[in-house]
């Protein structure tokens, strides 16, 4: 029975683990294309500053390191969570689920960091390690 229980407290932290990492690697790629890519431009296109694409390179590829490391965790999924509604709504502006212009993407990553937001960091994250940070910093 402890061997069951050990296993299950495993994959429980393996997976919290797990959508920390992919959400975050999916982030920190996906900054990329916002640094000097003409970002800016489409930006401009939408009617809002070219300036933002700056910010939002930078919210991406920082949140989605911290989320791989499980520190300040819940606040990274927020705030990207609400980039991802941006996207979802004011970008894509609900045209379709998949295909051109769809928000499957975008939908899934909200989930994922919601997730996050509600489960917090799991034990495999330095939040867990250090022990001193407050809850809901992690």
């Amino acid at each position: 029975m402890a061997d069951a229980t050990f296993r299950t407290h495993m994959l429980h932290d393996l997976s919290h683990f797990g959508l920390r990492l992919v959400v975050g690697v999916f982030f920190i790629v996906h900054s990329q294309l916002k640094f000097g890519s003409g970002f800016g431009q489409f930006l401009s296109s939408l009617g809002l500053p070219p300036e933002m694409a700056v910010l939002v390179g930078l919210l991406e590829l920082v949140g989605g390191a911290l989320l791989i490391v499980g520190v300040l965790s819940r606040i990274a999924s927020s705030i990207i969570a609400i980039d991802m509604l941006g996207a979802i709504i004011y970008v894509k502006k609900l045209k379709a689920f998949s295909g051109n212009q769809g928000v499957e993407l975008e939908l899934l990553a909200l989930i994922i960091l919601l997730t996050i937001l509600v489960l917090g960091p799991g034990r495999i994250s330095v939040s867990h390690i250090v022990k001193k940070i407050p809850r809901f910093l992690q």
